[in-house]
């Protein structure tokens, strides 16, 4: 990402300060917008979460986003639907395993930021989250064991 002098700070994502900035503005035009929010808002989250997994992005939140990656891709959840479960999985489990970060490169958050049109938004986010989560593939049985209980 090219420098940004006025990107917020963050600590908590493997991520740079310029990333997040586009992140954030993806986000605020997924609030504005009920479809996008209703649709695929959830499926956002979770791909910008698992792909800066690493550095000091904790074990807990990356293993949540997989698993809401889980329920959409695999088992058919609407985006709305993943949030209450990946909750109480966060106040389930105590001891979260760690999946070593998947080094597949995929579309970004950039990309979807480009896009022109509800629907083109919407397919970014659909193929960006499923690229990821094929690149997380030779973690899928702990991710889905992981869900177990919850749905």
């Amino acid at each position: 990402m090219p420098r940004r002098d006025n990107a917020p700070p963050d600590g908590y994502y493997n991520t740079s300060r310029e990333c997040w900035a586009v992140y954030t503005e993806v986000l605020a035009a997924e609030f504005s917008n009920a479809l996008l929010f209703g649709q695929i808002h959830q499926l956002t989250v979770d791909s910008y979460a698992v792909q800066h997994a690493g550095g000091p992005h904790p074990d807990k939140s990356v293993d949540i986003h997989l698993v809401g990656l889980h329920l959409m891709l695999d088992r058919g959840l609407r985006s709305t639907e993943g949030p209450p479960l990946l909750q109480q999985l966060a106040s389930r489990v105590r001891v979260w395993p760690h999946f070593p970060p998947a080094t597949h490169q995929t579309i970004t958050v950039f990309d979807v930021a480009l896009a022109d049109s509800l629907e083109d938004h919407m397919r970014l986010v659909r193929q960006w989250a499923t690229g990821l989560w094929s690149a997380w593939s030779a973690h899928h049985s702990g991710v889905a064991q992981l869900a177990t209980g919850i749905t």
